[in-house]
């Protein structure tokens, strides 16, 4: 819980996480990956190679005065397992998990022990039968630990629409229109969750992998990294802008996401750089991923880049819903997890904009 002097101080960083190079299943570079995520503008980008930490990228990356910060990680699974499920996005844990794959708890587990944070990649979607694909959703629900989940991964959204040849064939050359939102299953789970009073982190990832498709002579780059960098990201706030110091930085990068004090935006629709959802209470204020006295009252504000509909929900239920406003007001006299949805009219249909990680507020006094 903050003061609102210091909430009014935090900075927004934009982040994209779950991506792959050569290393795994990608066919980029570290290099390239950085210069991508210059060229879209982020300040952090977290690749997580599958089954191997890749080190020795790490740090900083610079065009000029411009810098973008990259954290190396990995996305960890069980190879033996046909068909493959459960898959663990891990960062921050700086060393190599992938021989517990086999176990998911006592893979978690050892997240936790090596002071790193892991989220459950792609909890549902669909398969891909056109290409064989399975559905690499998670399927042990029984594990705790976890920091949090991936609600929407860009490129999992895809095996909505290959359903047919000539909608591949459509979405290879105009993919802004594949994303619509996440998969109400996984936002059920996860509103599931936090009805129990579990404090899980939601997250946005890219699965970029920049696929390169030959056809005859001709070579087509499908949804390279730029396009993700572009299309769905974490953003986070920090007390203070990162200020050079990679091993530095990279730390308020991972405490931020191990709180949850952000959101994920679809910033292909128009950027998200600017949202607030915040607290106000007798004794402080919050942001997203804190808590909150209920005291005798908390009054939520939320506040948008430019209008949208917005919708306030509690432990998985809807409060309230503003049909097109830039800034809402709600007083709660209830506690629980609150959360924020934006969706938003583009390219003809209503997508979802906005999803922000919740403002915990509790009956009872609050832990500095």
């Amino acid at each position: 819980m903050r003061n609102g002097e210091t909430v009014n101080r935090m900075h927004e960083i934009v982040v994209n996480l779950h991506m792959h190079t050569r290393y795994s299943d990608g066919t980029g570079l570290h290099r390239e990956i950085a210069r991508a995520a210059l060229r879209a503008g982020l300040d952090v980008v977290i690749v997580t190679d599958h089954n191997v930490l890749v080190r020795g990228f790490d740090g900083y990356y610079r065009d000029g005065e411009r810098r973008v910060l990259m954290l190396v990680g990995q996305e960890v699974h069980d190879q033996a397992r046909h068909p493959q499920k459960s898959h663990l996005l891990i960062v921050g844990a700086k060393r190599d998990l992938a021989p517990l794959a086999h176990d998911p708890q006592a893979l978690i587990n050892a997240v936790q022990q090596a002071g790193g944070l892991c989220f459950l990649a792609h909890p549902h979607e669909p398969p891909a039968p056109l290409f064989g694909e399975t559905a690499i959703s998670w399927e042990d629900w029984q594990v705790q630990g976890f920091t949090g989940l991936e609600i929407w991964n860009h490129l999992s959204q895809l095996k909505y629409v290959l359903t047919s040849w000539p909608s591949v064939v459509f979405h290879i050359f105009f993919p802004m229109f594949f994303a619509i939102a996440p998969d109400p299953a996984t936002l059920q789970k996860w509103d599931e969750l936090l009805s129990m009073g579990r404090r899980v982190v939601a997250v946005g990832g890219s699965d970029a992998h920049e696929l390169r498709y030959r056809f005859g002579p001709f070579t087509k780059l499908i949804f390279p990294y730029e396009f993700h960098f572009r299309a769905l990201n974490t953003h986070l706030l920090v007390d203070a802008p990162l200020r050079g110091n990679a091993e530095h930085d990279a730390q308020r990068v991972l405490d931020a996401l191990r709180l949850g004090r952000g959101w994920v935006g679809f910033d292909l629709l128009a950027s998200t750089r600017g949202f607030r959802f915040s607290a106000q209470g007798r004794q402080g204020e919050a942001v997203m991923g804190e808590e909150i006295a209920l005291g005798d009252g908390v009054t939520l504000q939320v506040l948008l880049p430019e209008p949208a509909e917005v919708s306030l929900w509690r432990n998985g239920q809807r409060v309230q819903t503003w049909k097109r406003t830039a800034r809402c007001v709600h007083a709660v006299r209830e506690p629980g997890a609150y959360r924020v949805e934006v969706h938003r009219r583009h390219f003809g249909r209503r997508r979802g904009w906005i999803y922000s990680n919740p403002i915990y507020v509790r009956k009872t006094g609050v832990k500095d």
